[in-house]
């Protein structure tokens, strides 16, 4: 028997991967030290988890993780790596954990991007730490770095999702992956 609702949500992810790829490479903010403010990146991403399901939307963000590993590598050590590009994206993917609930693809993208945003942190703290200027807090720092970069782009995001001719596609999207479709072609 084929699943045709996995196939629909397989598909689903790869088309979104491919347009948060895409919109990734054009960077409205680029920051000196790594990270930018890109054409709302992550939101395709998180998208695959209010549009399928949890394993869906991790799937797609460790996927995403690993192509802008590809894209614009800057590797310290394997657990650098890990972190900064397959946790910290792949972290996108727990909106899927809002999948149906009230409000699910604003708290979705909200707690995917804090989770995010911690990977991102922690990875300052941890190996980028030597580039804290003197006397600064490296937890301060690294939080406002990261903070500034992926909060913008979050709050434009959040922004863009609450315009009504955009919730009309993404509901659209959403009742598209929902539709009955049996089990058996």
């Amino acid at each position: 028997m084929i699943d045709t609702r996995r196939i629909k949500y397989i598909t689903f992810a790869a088309v979104s991967v491919a347009l948060a790829f895409a919109t990734s490479m054009i960077k409205i903010i680029d920051m000196p030290m790594g990270g930018s403010v890109t054409l709302f990146s992550m939101m395709f991403i998180c998208l695959v988890g209010y549009c399928c399901d949890l394993k869906t939307s991790l799937m797609a963000g460790v996927a995403y993780g690993m192509l802008q590993l590809l894209l614009d590598p800057y590797i310290v050590s394997i657990p650098q790596m890990l972190i900064d590009y397959i946790f910290a994206f792949g972290a996108l993917g727990i909106s899927g954990l809002f999948k149906g609930k009230s409000y699910g693809l604003y708290m979705g993208y909200a707690v995917a991007v804090l989770a995010r945003l911690f990977f991102s942190v922690l990875s300052g703290i941890v190996f980028f730490a030597q580039y804290v200027p003197d006397g600064m807090n490296p937890f301060i720092y690294s939080l406002m770095y990261n903070g500034a970069y992926i909060g913008l782009e979050a709050i434009l995001t959040i922004i863009l999702m609450c315009v009504k001719p955009v919730r009309k596609i993404i509901y659209f999207a959403r009742t598209i992956n929902d539709l009955y479709i049996p089990k058996e072609m």
